[in-house]
Order: structure tokens, then sequence, then C-alpha cells
């Protein structure tokens, strides 16, 4: 016997919702087989972009504003465009809560250079890169892009999508100058102090002379 149409409506309203639901809770794009597995529902591709379509439509037409977005393989939520000044405003010292001055470096080094391995870090830096790459690696703003064919074979590192989903860039063809970068974390250090109303702690100076010889 088949279910009634009001019943298949009702199946497919809940369908939407724990779709709905899903994406909203997740920090990371969620994938076709996560969305198949949790619901315990055999949906392909078309199926499951056909219900993100019709989420879209009643966001747009109720006048919200964000919008699903298909990206890294998964589905998240991202604001709409002209919302994205506030929005940075708002994530702007999430992110300088995050990633700390050393850290900054490495990863601008990274982005810039990449594939780079650990040695070459270091020498660009004159400082061992070990605990940031760690911490960009858990991150997940950098990653392993293979072995350099040098003596040793080293790890190459690269930058991943949720870096440049971080600072808002479409491609790496948007990365500032080194000198642009350089001018940017100084910027940043001294809007932070300012913020914090704190004085400089004896690892902020031993880092701002390590960066004052480097130059």
């Amino acid at each position: 016997m088949q279910p009634s149409p009001a019943i298949v409506q009702e199946q497919e309203h809940q369908l939407l919702q724990c779709v709905e639901a899903l994406i909203f809770a997740s920090e990371e794009p969620v994938t076709l087989q996560a969305i198949c597995q949790i619901t315990r529902r055999s949906l392909t591709q078309r199926d499951l972009q056909t219900l993100v379509e019709t989420l879209n439509r009643d966001y747009e037409d109720t006048g919200r504003t964000f919008r699903i977005h298909f990206i890294a393989g998964g589905y998240r939520f991202l604001s709409e465009p002209e919302y994205g000044d506030i929005v940075r405003q708002l994530l702007a010292p999430v992110i300088q809560r995050r990633l700390s001055q050393s850290m900054l470096e490495v990863l601008s080094v990274v982005a810039w250079n990449q594939p780079v391995t650990k040695g070459e870090i270091q020498q660009i830096r004159g400082v061992s890169p070990d605990y940031s790459i760690d911490r960009l690696l858990a991150r997940g703003l950098i990653e392993v892009r293979g072995r350099a064919d040098t003596p040793g074979r080293p790890l190459q590192y690269g930058t991943t999508s949720g870096f440049l989903d971080l600072f808002h860039l479409s491609s790496l063809k948007d990365l500032p100058k080194l000198r642009e970068i350089k001018e940017i974390l100084r910027e940043h250090e001294e809007q932070q102090y300012l913020a914090e109303g704190e004085a400089p702690t004896a690892e902020n100076e031993d880092e701002t002379a390590r960066m004052e010889t480097i130059e």
C-alpha cells in the first residue's frame, strides 16, 4: 500500500528540516555521504541539490541574509555578498585570537612560496617553524602537498581552501605583496595592543626584536 500524498509531503518536509539542521550545525561543508548516513535516506546528488534549491528559494522569498552553497565537496551556509563587510568586522577579532604573530608569519611564507618545506621556511624567517606548522595543520589552513626532490625528501606545505575562506580571498592571485603583509602584521599588532591596553609581554618583545633583525 502506497503512503498517502499527505504522508509523503510530511516526510519530504521533515527531510528538508533535517538537511537544513545538519548544514546549519556544521562548521564544515556537509557532504552528501554524511547527510545520507545520518538521515538514513538514499539520496543522489541531484536529490540533495533539489532540496537545497527549495530551501534557498524559501530564504529568498522571506528575505533571509544567507543561502546554502556547495563548496569544497559539501554544503554550508554563507551570508550574502552585500553583508560581507559587517561579517568581516565580526570575524576579525576571532581571527586575531586564533592566530599568533609567528603563525601569521609562517602562513604568509607558505602562501607566497608554496609548495615549501620547513627548512625553506626556517631559512626565510630565521627560526624553527615547527610549532606554527603543527598548529596551522591542525586548524586546516595548510596541508601537505608532497615531498621535495631534495636529500631527505622533506614534506612540502601549501595553503588550503580554508585559508582562502578565512581571509576572504577568491584565489591565491588576490594575495597582498610581501611588503604589504608585513605592514598588515604590524598594523594588527598595534590595533591589538590599543584594544587590549596592555604592555607588551616578554615574548612579544622578543618577537619584535627578531622581526627587526630579519628586516
